[in-house]
């Protein structure tokens, strides 16, 4: 992946992001605000507030949405309905969480359904679907086998956290799961992420979306050079 050389550059692979569950229709409309006048690649909220962030956004930025968040212990008809909604409503892309649970019990082949489930729908509309192993959870084993299964069920990036879990993105776990899809989908790293200088580690690990709640942080800290 291409380092970024500028501002607008960098700002182009951030999903701008508010999952805050106290956030308010204020708070969102802020982020996409923030979205539009730095040039953020998406907003990503929760289900609740697509519709409103399509409003805002028009054309302008992609809308992107949680789906069986934070957890990923939804059923996957749930996860399916909830992905075909917020697509209705104005998503172009969805960020869903693995069942964590069953993928440590060594269920793949359900994990790999759900995975399908939200994939199958989600194609069926041209949208992009991110999926959450929250590496926090996994050993390093654990995060490969995951990385290629979310590569086997067709989905577009494997992602690194929810931020609700225990630890973020780290550079060597972008590392890790790029090589382990050997650039086949993109990588995602997401929680944690606050400035460029990580922001950028993250890119030259092999990162092609960052996902963060402090984008504006992340912009303004930027240095050329």
């Amino acid at each position: 992946m291409k380092v970024p050389s500028s501002r607008e550059e960098l700002a182009r692979l951030i999903d701008h992001t508010i999952l805050n569950p106290a956030a308010t229709p204020m708070d969102v409309e802020r982020y996409c605000r923030e979205v539009i006048d730095y040039g953020f690649y998406s907003v990503v909220v929760n289900p609740f507030y697509v519709n409103l962030a399509r409003q805002i956004l028009g054309n302008r930025a992609k809308v992107g949405v949680v789906v069986g968040f934070p957890f990923g212990a939804s059923k996957s008809t749930v996860k399916a309905e909830e992905a075909e909604l917020a697509i209705l409503d104005g998503a172009d892309e969805v960020d869903m969480v693995m069942n964590i649970g069953a993928f440590k019990a060594g269920m793949l082949d359900l994990v790999k359904r759900d995975i399908r489930a939200v994939v199958k729908v989600a194609h069926e509309y041209g949208v992009v679907v991110k999926v959450i192993i929250e590496t926090g959870y996994l050993n390093r084993d654990e995060k490969v086998k995951a990385a290629k299964l979310v590569m086997e069920s067709e989905a577009d990036f494997v992602k690194t956290s929810t931020g609700y879990g225990p630890g973020g993105a780290s550079e060597d776990d972008v590392r890790l799961l790029y090589e382990a899809v050997e650039g086949r989908i993109g990588v995602k790293a997401a929680g944690g992420i606050r400035n460029a200088q990580q922001a950028i580690a993250m890119i030259r690990a092999g990162a092609s979306r960052i996902g963060t709640s402090h984008g504006v942080e992340v912009i303004n800290s930027f240095k050329a050079g």
